[in-house]
């Protein structure tokens, strides 16, 4: 088991063709994941990495042709909410938006639609997600995680990377690894991950990467001491951040008493969450 993405996941990726798209195709497809199709306006016809995944100019005919259920975005912010909506519209259940710098506007019009279509987005602005020996989606590099009982949910893609690579170094496994992205709009949350590896089988402890702004970790705390029966551990990045310091995610801002790393850490903790100090410490805190 898993959560979102599998052996059964048939990827669709929009903006294929583009230099990113192609670079990070190969390297799905070297993974193991089922790229059935690939979507670049104009390009419709032609077949990229080595002859073995067909583009299309539009996401409804790849849909018809390949049976495609997932997509995965490449293609510059200014046409990144088109391209989620053009998702949404060809039947696509679980869409994962890699863009950066998408206007907060764009993503409200998007998330109010999505939530009426009942489709599934991660991002936008993140790494992906990664079922260690299943199936990658993004940008997540493959060789850093092992297959194994613990669910990873982040809003930080480097320290994504950092705890799964320090897990597998002590051969402890991922069943799936989220990185839900660090925007202030996005489509997937800390509590709808916590949902789905509460309710997963395989997924035995959680590992929950938070940073400061918003209150996101507060709301996941409210929900761990609530709902969830595994165990959780966790990071707050920014910890050391000074005060009125602009941080690198657009989801960053501190404004007034919320959003700040000591208050998430409290409320964490609060649940009955181990917080680490630093990302080394997470794999002895899940012993």
């Amino acid at each position: 088991m898993s959560i979102l993405v599998n052996k059964n996941t048939r990827l669709v990726v929009q903006g294929i063709t583009g230099t990113e798209g192609l670079f990070h195709t190969t390297q799905m497809v070297d993974y193991g994941t089922n790229v059935v199709a690939g979507v670049t306006p104009g390009k419709g016809g032609e077949w990229v990495v080595d002859g073995k995944i067909p583009v299309f100019d539009t996401l409804k005919l790849a849909v018809e042709a390949t049976g495609a259920n997932t997509s995965v975005i490449f293609v510059p912010a200014r046409f990144s909410a088109d391209a989620i909506f053009e998702a949404a519209d060809a039947g696509i259940s679980l869409i994962v938006c890699i863009s950066e710098g998408i206007p907060v506007q764009d993503m409200m019009r998007v998330r109010n639609y999505l939530d009426q279509k009942h489709v599934r987005l991660v991002g936008p602005n993140c790494p992906g997600l990664i079922t260690p020996g299943e199936a990658k989606v993004g940008i997540i590099p493959g060789n850093i995680s092992i297959p194994g009982n613990i669910g990873v949910v982040s809003r930080s893609g480097t320290l994504t990377y950092e705890v799964i690579y320090a897990l597998m170094l002590l051969n402890r496994g991922v069943s799936t690894c989220v990185g839900i992205g660090g925007d202030p709009i996005n489509g997937t949350s800390f509590i709808d991950c916590l949902s789905m590896f509460e309710a997963d089988p395989q997924t035995e402890k959680v590992v929950l990467i938070g940073e400061i702004g918003g209150t996101d970790e507060e709301k996941a705390a409210e929900f761990i001491a609530a709902k969830m029966t595994k165990s959780v551990v966790s990071f707050i990045a920014g910890q050391t951040a000074p005060p009125g310091k602009r941080m690198g995610h657009a989801g960053a801002i501190v404004e007034g008493g919320s959003g700040l790393a000591a208050d998430k850490v409290k409320a964490l903790q609060a649940a009955g969450v181990k917080v680490a100090s630093h990302p080394e410490e997470i794999p002895s805190l899940l012993k």
